[in-house]
């Protein structure tokens, strides 16, 4: 099994910055990619970024390219999203994810976080 624990989200103004940290522990030896998801009320969840563990490639969805540096400090089994010129539309609940097989969808993802909470106002 794999645990993953999310931290760093909070309440910011538009314009703003976040870090979103996600430490994992466990087998963490299955892990090969690992990714942000979030959800925003009423809607489904949604792919943000993700990151292979070696870091050689990375993958961000159109709305967080230019914006979103995701990240991963294998010594500490963490990885990172920074968000920089966050918008209200960021709001949601941000989900770290990880995986043997890389991929967009969620179902590709073996083990999830709990969920950290992103509201950004206006």
């Amino acid at each position: 099994q794999v645990q993953l624990v999310e931290s760093g989200g909070g309440l910011v103004q538009a314009g703003g910055s976040l870090r979103l940290s996600c430490v994992a522990s466990g087998r963490i030896l299955r892990i090969y990619f690992v990714g942000w998801f979030r959800q925003a009320p009423g809607k489904e969840r949604e792919f943000v970024a993700a990151i292979s563990w070696s870091g050689a490639s990375s993958d961000y969805a159109d709305s967080a390219k230019g914006r979103f540096t995701i990240s991963r400090d294998n010594a500490k089994s963490t990885f990172y999203l920074q968000m920089n010129s966050l918008k209200p539309e960021d709001t949601a609940v941000y989900y770290c994810a990880a995986g043997s097989n890389p991929g967009r969808a969620s179902i590709v993802y073996n083990y999830w976080g709990q969920g950290t909470q992103v509201t950004v106002s206006s």
